[in-house]
């Protein structure tokens, strides 16, 4: 498995990360993680959404492959953007720090942290029918803006990469439209 220099920190990202790291990296591109896929099935109650009217966000869930954007960090950068992934990701602990391996697209196996979600966290939503998706995503508005937008700017992410996702796309209509 190739990790850049010994000291550099490789990331995946398959939500947010990929269209707003929020750390400098030297480096990125696509891979898949195998295992795991994208889902809508944490309840938001911070980022996008609160305890009392949770938004939905993505998790990587057991099962399937996920494409997504890997960032190489610069090894002097690697401990204060692992403080802020921390940070970020783990506000409420529904996510699992894991450090996996990932096929760029150009071929290299690489190991790169990643976050999983944790089946066990009272956060975790599971699958849930597309209406009650609707529902939460359109209700979500948390630290870091609306639900709605989270949606959007993901999906966009995905087509920029080629990268199809039906529910994402049909959400991300959805939410162009004012809710009845």
């Amino acid at each position: 498995m190739e990790a850049g220099k010994p000291s550099d920190l490789w990331v995946f990202g398959y939500g947010s990360l990929m269209w707003r790291p929020g750390f400098p990296f030297v480096e990125s591109g696509p891979g898949r993680l195998r295992g795991y896929h994208r889902s809508l099935c944490v309840l938001s109650h911070v980022h996008r959404g609160t305890p009392e009217r949770p938004g939905l966000v993505l998790g990587l869930d057991r099962g399937g492959s996920c494409r997504g954007m890997a960032f190489r960090v610069a090894g002097p950068e690697a401990a204060g953007t692992l403080a802020y992934l921390r940070e970020r990701e783990q506000v409420t602990a529904v996510y699992v720090e894991r450090v996996l391996g990932v096929t760029l697209d150009d071929g290299r196996r690489i190991a790169a942290v990643t976050y999983l979600v944790d089946r066990r966290h009272p956060q975790y939503a599971g699958r849930l029918p597309e209406a009650e998706v609707m529902r939460l995503v359109r209700q979500g508005l948390g630290r870091s803006g609306a639900n709605p937008d989270y949606v959007r700017h993901t999906h966009d992410q995905l087509v920029a990469m080629g990268i199809p996702d039906p529910m994402l796309a049909r959400l991300a209509a959805a939410c162009a439209v004012p809710s009845p």
